[in-house]
């Protein structure tokens, strides 16, 4: 836990190990297995009657540090890695929800999230009901008695859409079940779920914590009991993070408070500047003032964030030319990274969802998704004004 100390300590001085060589930087233990003194102390180790490295498919020393260095940053009693984003959201699924049993999800996620809840996990007998989680009357129908998971993103990707996570969570706890929040957009420097009642948050770390591009990563945070839960499975299945990915990502939480907090800022410009451009029809920012949730936003999180999406006059062709006249944003799926990028999330992130599916989220052709990186503002604004100027033309 934190000890008092603030963010930008916590992320840079928090979940050290030291070896008997008294490193500074934090070491990277490459191995796969560890030794033991004797066979009763292997015993003991793989029986955890005692505490120690025994297999780095679940404990290593580098995972380690990642884990109690993210759990500090977001307020959580235990964290437990995995192999990327989804993997971590998968492991949650596993270690709450079993067959007959049902999750109530937000209606804005993640393409490949709607995919597991709604193509995957059905084959295991496991039914998802999606639904706008800020209306009380709809959540409280699709709510049941086998509902053990309820499941958001706030932000949302990609139409930054929020959710009252205290009234949720109240709802969710009244109804038995436990509420998880997808908490990448944010990051714990901008938004901290389980101070507003949130039982589970996870990362794709992969996103702002490694915040440069590298490496694959995922994170499921809570109070050690749930956690526990969470790594007996991935214990078995194996969707572990590896602990070269850990220390990049153990590194790049050292920054984390600067980028986010820059990234921020930038994107808070550029998305004033798209809402003043005529060939703009919507800009979706949670500091906008024009943001339907905006004093939602301004109550539940300590920043807006990077991303921003907004919709052009016009639908695929113009959007399409919006991002083939950039020089400067990378086109890529990927988010959260120093380098700025641009995405068309009909065709790309969310691109294998039904389109009556897209439709419903709102994610429609004239949709554009950009994550705002560390480059200089008047740059990205002249890179854009590339396209949206040609718009019509």
């Amino acid at each position: 836990m934190n000890d008092g100390k603030g963010l930008g300590t916590r992320a840079v001085r928090d979940g050290v190990l030291r070896s008997q060589f008294g490193e500074h930087a934090e070491g990277l233990y490459l191995t796969s297995s560890f030794v033991f003194a004797d066979a009763a102390q292997a015993a003991a180790r793989f029986l955890e009657q005692e505490e120690g490295y025994t297999y780095s498919r679940f404990t290593n020393p580098t995972v380690s540090m990642f884990q109690e260095r993210l759990a500090s940053l977001e307020g959580a009693e235990s964290c437990i890695a995995a192999a990327s984003g989804m993997a971590a959201i998968l492991c949650t699924a596993m270690a709450f929800v079993s067959q007959g049993e049902e999750i109530v999800a937000g209606q804005g996620l993640f393409g490949a999230t709607h995919q597991l809840f709604s193509a995957i996990l059905p084959r295991f007998g496991i039914t998802t009901r999606f639904v706008d989680l800020n209306d009380a009357t709809a959540l409280e129908s699709a709510l049941t008695p086998r509902t053990k998971l309820v499941f958001c993103e706030t932000p949302s990707n990609p139409l930054v859409q929020l959710v009252d996570l205290a009234a949720l969570a109240e709802r969710a706890h009244r109804a038995g079940a436990l509420l998880a929040v997808d908490n990448t957009f944010c990051t714990p420097i901008g938004q901290q779920p389980l101070a507003l009642g949130a039982d589970l948050v996870i990362h794709s770390a992969t996103k702002y914590l490694d915040g440069q591009g590298r490496v694959l990563g995922g994170a499921v945070l809570g109070a050690r009991s749930l956690i526990d839960l969470v790594y007996r499975f991935l214990r078995t299945a194996g969707p572990s993070l590896s602990p070269f990915n850990a220390w990049v990502l153990v590194k790049s939480l050292e920054t984390l408070p600067l980028r986010v907090r820059a990234q921020s800022e930038a994107a808070l410009a550029l998305a004033r500047w798209l809402e003043g451009h005529p060939n703009v029809a919507q800009v979706r920012y949670p500091w906008l003032e024009s943001h339907p949730q905006h004093a939602l936003a301004r109550r539940q999180q300590k920043l807006g964030g990077g991303v921003v999406s907004f919709r052009v006059h016009g639908g695929r062709s113009e959007a399409w030319r919006v991002i083939d006249s950039t020089r400067l944003f990378s086109i890529t799926g990927n988010l959260g990274d120093v380098k700025s990028t641009i995405t068309h999330p009909a065709s790309t992130t969310h691109g294998r969802l039904a389109p009556e599916v897209r439709a419903a989220m709102g994610v429609g052709e004239d949709l554009l998704r950009l994550s705002v990186g560390l480059e200089e503002v008047e740059d990205l604004k002249a890179d854009l004004a590339r396209g949206l100027d040609a718009i019509g033309g």
